[in-house]
Parts: C-alpha cells; sequence; structure tokens
C-alpha cells in the first residue's frame, strides 16, 4: 500500500506549455536585469548554462551553489551583489510569467483526493528554482504549499531529473521507500526516471511533455480522474 504520491509541477499540477511559459519567464527576466544595467543577453546565456549544470550535478554540492559556481565564473565574482536582485524578481516580476500558465481546478481536486485518503504528497518538480519561485508557482495552480510535506528546490537539492539520485535524495529526505510512493508527472522522460527506482509512474496527458519522444507505452497515463483512479489501484494494490 502506498503511503504518499509525488507531483510534477510544471505542466502537471501547473498546466501550461512549456516553451510558452520559458519565453515569458526569460522576458521578464531580461526585462529586469536589463534595468539594473546588466547585459541581459548574456545573463540570459549564462542562465542556461547554469541551468545545465544543475542538470547535470552530480551531488558534489546543491544545486543552488552548482548554479552560482557557473554564474561566478561567467560574470565574474563582482556580480555576486546581484544575488538579491535575482530573488526580489522572483517574489515580484516573476509574476508576469503566471499568463502563460493555466491553472485548473482539477489540480486542488487531486490533491484533496489524495489529502482524504491520508496520502502525504511531495512536489516533485525539477529543483533549477529557488523555494520563492516554487512557492509562486504553486499558489498559480490555486494549491496550498503547506498540503505538501516536501517540495524540492534548488536550495535543497544535489541532483535534477531525470537522474534517478533525484527521486533516491526524495526517498531519503522523506523517510520512503520506492514502494510507498507513485509518481504523476507529464514529462516523458523526466517523471519516467522515478520508475528506475521501482516508483510506479502515472503521466497525465493533459499537457503532456516528449520531446525526446520516450516510448511511454508500458506507463499508465491519461486525464485528472484517471490519475485518482491509478492512485486509488495503488492504494489496494
Amino acid at each position: 500500500m502506498i503511503k504518499a504520491v509525488f507531483f510534477d509541477l510544471d505542466g502537471t499540477l501547473l498546466p501550461m506549455h512549456m516553451n510558452e511559459f520559458v519565453s515569458a519567464y526569460m522576458k521578464a527576466l531580461a526585462e529586469k536585469m536589463g534595468a539594473l544595467g546588466l547585459d541581459a543577453k548574456k545573463l540570459i546565456d549564462v542562465l542556461w548554462k547554469g541551468t545545465e549544470a544543475m542538470v547535470k550535478n552530480d551531488g558534489s554540492v546543491t544545486n543552488e551553489k552548482r548554479f552560482w559556481q557557473v554564474y561566478e565564473q561567467e560574470m565574474g565574482t563582482e556580480m555576486l551583489r546581484y544575488q538579491p536582485d535575482f530573488e526580489a524578481f522572483y517574489r515580484h516580476e516573476y509574476d508576469k510569467a503566471k499568463e502563460k500558465a493555466y491553472p485548473t481546478p482539477q489540480a486542488a481536486e487531486l490533491v484533496q483526493f489524495c489529502k482524504d485518503r491520508g496520502l502525504a504528497m511531495v512536489i516533485a518538480t525539477n529543483p533549477v528554482f529557488p523555494e520563492v519561485a516554487q512557492q509562486k508557482r504553486i499558489a498559480w495552480a490555486g494549491l496550498n504549499p503547506e498540503d505538501f510535506t516536501y517540495i524540492t528546490t534548488y536550495e535543497n537539492s544535489h541532483y535534477c531529473k531525470p537522474n534517478p539520485a533525484y527521486f533516491q535524495e526524495i526517498l531519503e529526505r522523506t523517510g520512503l521507500t520506492a514502494q510507498q510512493v507513485v509518481m504523476i508527472g507529464n514529462d516523458a522522460l523526466e517523471d519516467t526516471a522515478a520508475g528506475k527506482l521501482g516508483i510506479p509512474v502515472f503521466l497525465l496527458t493533459d499537457y503532456l511533455w516528449n520531446e525526446h519522444h520516450v516510448a511511454i507505452d508500458k506507463y499508465p497515463q491519461g486525464s485528472f480522474e484517471e490519475a485518482k483512479q491509478f492512485i486509488e489501484a495503488q492504494l489496494h494494490a
């Protein structure tokens, strides 16, 4: 019997077309940093390099440290004084990207469904953002961060999807085993990586993301209602 549900956020609990969202996010960040007199284009390039470094993180440092190592290397030590401005961006201007997210009441209904069954819940979204940004998107989805026992952020994570070590770290932090959880996501590459640990995976297909053309026939998949049925079945497996 399962005890917890791992939820992806972007494209799952918070429906979105990823390319649209990333474009709006980058535009808002460029405007913010350009207003501070920074080279916005170079900064965005460095942001992508930092993100890539986090995705490839080997666990020796947190994703936060890995990102800022790349930032310092590419932009110079003196540029670290802008760290507070990045945090301020996520607290304020980041909201401009909300228009490219399409929240649905079905997300809250699914969360309540799990709560009613006594299941713990984890936001297992790729930890390439600081906590403030993760909290923002949870709120955009119409959800309460307090409903989740653990939320992965770049401050508390040492790996990223699709590295199975990302999911292993969550299991260790929450005291759960792979047999006690299920993963609900929409990314055919990143979220199915949980399956390598033996975690059952359900793919929500409303905003399915499969740019790498991963074969997904073996994974249960479908709508929010079918996700409920999947979770219910796992409860009685």
